[in-house]
């Protein structure tokens, strides 16, 4: 702690309070609300479970609900059905790793106990360096620290909260994704590019990463066009380029060739616990070892793909159906938030947008002091990654998971409406000057000091909050508890 400065202590802070907290209400609304009997994913427990067992599973059962059974699933038994494929590695065998951890305790708790326990551990950790990591980057790209200190709270108060903690890979993404895009930022090319990979390993939207590394590139190659040389740049330009792409594919590259081998080669059964056969019995899911899926005989086998498409029914425009409006509803509030994003930035700088941020300028005071805050310079290529996510998951995917598909991904959803909440509350314009202090005093509830902490000043003076701002507490806060409602006693949430 005495390595951080007071901002960077604060996000610590509050980070870790918001993830105790979830854990506790998880708990809690998991022992009081009965769960839902949803069709997801259930295999058998294989071992005895014991009194402590059930101890572990009433506090943290809520943490394996809906896809968190798949990771579970995968971490302990391996990839044996075909459909588990549609999850990465990266979060499962980090899971392995924290039950090595725990391995003094295999004797006394079962080895699904002791992923619960690694799932809540992990992704407390992973949350709390990712909101640390995205302060760091919005400090490295806004220029404005009060406005990276809001998003990174925002962070910790994020809608797709359930997400980060329960055993789903988004804190795991997170975390990598913004420590990557900060190592960019420090122009260490190398650590990001192997952490971009590291992130494409973990969720496969991490593919889409790589176009940070090709605008850096390609940034790069334009400034250097007037005192070098243009063809033997050019050439650097396209070995860099196609070192990149490679880098950040090799992940999914080596998955979908691990899932060749086990699916379309001889030789590739193994021995599977006779339960487990039986659910694929019942269930109809395909194990390695059997006839050939129609994948093994594409020109490109693509395991990932065929299983989007015929496990999970995602496609362009296959979603738009009658009956998935309140999906979209849920999804409403993050597209219309991408969108405003999107809007304010291309307005506000539409020649550098149509210049694809790659413009030059010979103005050496605007390169040495640019515009701070959402609207700098340095936030185009973050807003395209954004705007890009949402097209591609408002078109092809599962609408309903945009909110943790966004908010996981893209510091775009915490940026924004930090810089909406400075540009509307005076509380948070004028912080530093000695008024606004005094009327945060004297708005302050009695015998209780104004809170440092920026998100805490407008809960705390709500009633002068104006209408966006109330909008915007309203959406992180009802989604954050909501999720842990909904989502921890298998009920449909986004």
């Amino acid at each position: 702690m005495g390595l951080l400065d007071p901002s960077q202590k604060e996000v610590l802070r509050f980070a870790v309070s918001c993830r105790i907290v979830t854990l506790v209400l998880q708990a809690l609304f998991n022992v009081i609300i009965p769960d839902h009997r949803a069709d997801a994913f259930s295999p058998p427990r294989l071992g005895p479970s014991g009194s402590v067992d059930r101890l572990v599973d009433g506090l943290l059962g809520g943490l394996s609900r809906w896809d968190a059974e798949h990771f579970l699933f995968i971490a302990e038994h391996g990839y044996l059905y075909e459909h588990n494929f549609a999850f990465f590695p990266g979060f499962p065998l980090v899971l392995l790793m924290g039950t090595e951890l725990l391995r003094p305790l295999q004797g006394l708790l079962s080895q699904r106990s002791c992923l619960l326990i690694s799932v809540a551990l992990l992704n407390f950790l992973f949350s709390v360096l990712a909101a640390v990591a995205l302060h760091d980057l919005g400090c490295l790209v806004l220029h404005c620290p009060r406005q990276a200190f809001c998003a990174a709270l925002l962070f910790c108060l994020s809608p797709a909260n359930v997400f980060l903690a329960a055993g789903y890979s988004e804190a795991l993404f997170a975390f990598l994704t913004f420590s990557a895009m900060g190592q960019l930022e420090r122009g260490r090319g190398w650590a990001s590019g192997l952490l971009f990979a590291l992130a494409a390993g973990v969720r496969s939207n991490g593919l889409v990463s790589v176009g940070f590394l090709l605008h850096s590139q390609c940034r790069a190659f334009c400034s250097s066009l007037v005192v070098l040389s243009p063809l033997k740049q050019l050439i650097k330009l396209m070995a860099s380029l196609c070192l990149a792409v490679l880098t950040v594919g090799f992940p999914f590259a080596l998955f979908q060739y691990y899932a060749y081998t086990q699916f379309c080669l001889p030789g590739s059964a193994r021995s599977i616990p006779e339960p487990l056969l039986q659910l694929a019995s019942d269930k109809g899911y395909r194990l390695a070892g059997g006839s050939k899926p129609p994948w093994c005989s594409w020109d490109v086998p693509l395991i990932y793909n065929y299983i989007q498409n015929v496990y999970w029914n995602v496609g362009l425009l296959r979603y738009y159906e009658l009956r998935q409006v309140p999906n979209f509803l849920l999804a409403t509030p993050v597209a219309v938030l991408v969108v405003w994003a999107t809007w304010t930035y291309v307005t506000t700088h539409p020649w550098l947008c149509l210049t694809l941020g790659l413009q030059r300028t010979k103005d050496r005071e605007t390169l040495e002091k640019p515009l701070p805050g959402f609207l700098s310079p340095k936030v185009f290529v973050y807003l395209v990654h954004a705007a890009a996510l949402l097209i591609f998951g408002g078109l092809c995917m599962h609408v309903q998971v945009l909110t943790r598909f966004l908010g996981s991904s893209t510091p775009i959803m915490y940026w924004f409406p930090a810089y909406l909440l400075q540009d509307q509350e005076p509380l948070l314009r004028y912080v530093d000057t000695a008024a606004p202090q005094k009327l945060l005093e004297e708005n302050s509830p009695p015998g209780q000091k104004a809170p440092r902490n920026c998100v805490m000043k407008l809960l705390y003076n709500w009633k002068t909050c104006s209408p966006v701002t109330k909008c915007l507490l309203v959406y992180f806060l009802t989604y954050w508890l909501l999720g842990l409602i909904l989502h921890c006693n298998f009920l449909p949430w986004t």
